[in-house]
């Protein structure tokens, strides 16, 4: 199958993001049956051996899927790779990707690249995330197919620049395919993602509250309740600013307005992820657009409701953006910049 054709077949534009912890193969299975790009960081699969069984049990399944359904097929799914020097598992976690052949490959924390080169070996597609545009330049030099702007307000370890400012910069001089983060959880929001010049959406909070998360009950409530308001910006967690849930680090017994500072240099991704992660597991990582998010439900549900949204947002802007179809003085026949774009199944062939 051509390396275009599973991305062409997606009910939504949308990349689940890997969540850490929460993310497994239940997760996955249900983002993609429900038509959307589902992932999940290696490192949630310890030992290192479990990452080769979800692999196959999220092969299988959705094989089966596609057997059953060949009118409504199964989304690609994808694997985050954590590139810090670190993470003691790259190598072996790469080696098991390459006999499974995922398709998609998410990078962090660095860009290296023999790991861009070996997933274009095997015919997948990488996607590196990125805060600046200066790391974004980095990147695609040194091979990756394509971006992940990580903009103000996302989940995980988020960057502070508007999407508005880090597209545009991106996009005066990056043509290929780009899934943007930062505060997504509505159908509104994927659309205007794509009018920012993304390719996809990239959601990842709003699947904390989804019956297949593995995520504690209290979790995924503290997201159903939680607000913009509620997310506070630290690195003292992991040593990487992150956006983080009020509540549970109050629930820890800290104050989040007055936390410490984390040295950087003291990060660690070695054999059992994060150990600063782990020793803080209470501590819940959550992004600034959980607004949207009123109940705990199947990523099936979760899925149609940004659907509607997504679609009565398109028509809402049609209408609305109707009487400035022509800007003035524009000539018969004049192609905008954004419209004169190739097609993203052109631009990752």
């Amino acid at each position: 199958m051509p390396l275009t054709a599973p991305f062409d077949r997606l009910r939504l534009p949308v990349i689940g993001s890997p969540l850490f912890i929460v993310s497994g193969p239940e997760l996955v299975i249900a983002q993609c049956k429900a038509g959307i790009v589902g992932s999940f960081p290696a490192l949630n699969a310890r030992p290192a051996a479990q990452l080769d069984e979800w692999l196959h049990q999220i092969t299988e399944e959705l094989a089966a899927h596609n057997r059953a359904n060949p009118d409504r097929p199964a989304a690609p799914f994808g694997v985050n790779q954590i590139v810090h020097k670190s993470n003691n598992r790259l190598e072996e976690d790469m080696a098991t990707c390459a006999k499974w052949q995922v398709p998609l490959v998410i990078t962090s924390l660095g860009a290296r690249e023999e790991v861009f080169q070996a997933v274009r070996g095997w015919g997948g597609i990488s996607l590196h995330d990125v805060i600046h545009n200066r790391f974004a330049r980095k990147a695609i030099e040194k091979g990756a197919t394509g971006l992940i702007p990580v903009a103000a307000g996302a989940g995980g370890h988020a960057g502070t620049q508007s999407p508005f400012a880090l597209m545009q910069e991106i996009r005066e001089w990056f043509d290929g395919p780009v899934a943007l983060s930062g505060s997504i959880a509505h159908g509104r929001s994927v659309l205007a993602a794509q009018a920012l010049g993304a390719d996809f959406a990239y959601i990842g909070s709003a699947f904390i509250a989804t019956d297949e998360a593995r995520a504690d009950d209290r979790y995924k409530q503290a997201v159903v309740e939680g607000s913009a308001e509620a997310i506070v910006y630290t690195n003292l967690f992991t040593g990487v600013h992150g956006n983080y849930l009020r509540s549970s680090i109050e629930g820890a017994g800290l104050d989040p307005d007055r936390l410490p500072e984390s040295d950087p240099s003291k990060m660690n991704f070695g054999s059992g992820g994060n150990t600063q992660a782990k020793a803080w597991k209470d501590i819940w990582g959550s992004g600034q657009g959980i607004g949207p998010v009123k109940s705990v439900e199947p990523v099936e549900q979760l899925v149609a409701r940004i659907e509607r949204e997504y679609h009565h947002a398109r028509t809402a802007l049609d209408a609305a953006a109707r009487p400035f179809s022509r800007s003035w003085g524009e000539r018969d026949g004049a192609q905008s910049e954004d419209a004169a774009r190739q097609p993203l199944a052109e631009r990752l062939a």
